[in-house]
């Protein structure tokens, strides 16, 4: 198999984990992006397809097609389709066994993620106290996020619809925090799942018009970011990424409250499952510090 073809599936492989886990509480899209390491290319195409869309709109047409000629397009498109395919392929699954066993399913997940948070640590050079400290900050400030309960809305505006579709599509590409789960904390997600079933286009246009303008700003945003304080963008991410997991604890309230180990009946099981998720994760990190020590003394 060349080496082109290895890489292009490698991506579409890399686009069905991504496009399921936007449907599990606590994992984003983006949390899976950062443990692949492909992270920063991904911002990076996003911010060039936006600005590639604004040079369209100003009618500068060589600048687009310029633009447009830098894009990774192999990549994209096989990353794309693995997102698109996800549900197709049994994402659905997921949400019926979080719902089912909820303790086991957060259980098992917690271990995975819990293992893979030293794969982008190590891809941070500097590791002196500052970003250390960002990386805790932002931590406490994610676990604070994913611990407030959903709201309710019955017939918000669409003003209200537009920056919620904003604020939620950033959160996907955010690691930890699902774009579902900030639509809940919103009091939008009814609303908007309603709209959709109910095929009410202004109400889906206006979604649309905020995810789209949403992810090419936040997008251009963090590619900036990353080009000028790389390793303390790295850490904060990190640091979203471990307060998370608060979301993915096998015991919560119902108001979303961490709840101390209930020891009774399948109990076993759930241990079991959280350290079969750990052992997993933590193989794919020890391959990954030696692929990297291996790269960075070659």
């Amino acid at each position: 198999m060349s080496q082109s073809i290895f890489r292009w599936l490698s991506s579409f492989g890399q686009g069905i984990v991504i496009g399921a886990a936007n449907v599990i509480p606590g994992v984003s899209g983006g949390t899976m992006a950062l443990i692949f390491g492909i992270y920063e290319q991904l911002i990076g195409l996003l911010g060039d397809l936006f600005k590639a869309g604004l040079l369209l709109l100003k009618l500068d047409f060589r600048g687009f097609s310029e633009k447009m000629s830098h894009i990774p397009w192999a990549f994209f498109l096989w990353l794309t389709g693995g997102i698109l395919i996800a549900p197709l392929l049994g994402a659905k699954l997921i949400p019926n066994a979080l719902e089912t066993w909820p303790e086991e399913s957060r259980s098992l997940f917690f271990g995975l993620i819990l293992g893979t948070i030293p794969i982008p640590w190590i891809r941070i050079k500097d590791h002196r106290r500052r970003n250390v400290l960002f990386l805790l900050i932002a931590a406490a400030v994610s676990f604070l996020i994913v611990g407030i309960p959903p709201a309710e809305l019955t017939d918000p505006g669409l003003i209200a619809v537009f920056f919620a579709a904003a604020l939620a599509i950033c959160a996907m590409i955010l690691p930890g925090v699902s774009g579902a789960f900030i639509l809940l904390i919103l009091g939008m997600y009814v609303p908007v799942f309603e709209a959709i079933e109910s095929r009410d286009l202004t109400v889906i246009a206006v979604f649309a018009l905020g995810a789209g303008l949403g992810l090419g700003s936040f997008a251009l945003l963090l590619k900036a970011l990353l080009e000028k304080a790389h390793d303390t963008t790295m850490a904060v991410l990190v640091g979203l990424m471990m307060g998370s997991l608060r979301s993915l604890w096998p015991w919560l309230a119902e108001d979303r409250g961490v709840l101390a180990p209930d020891t009774g009946d399948g109990f076993g099981i759930v241990l079991v499952l959280g350290l079969a998720g750990l052992a997993v994760s933590s193989v794919l990190t020890l391959i990954e510090f030696r692929a990297s020590r291996s790269h960075s003394n070659s």
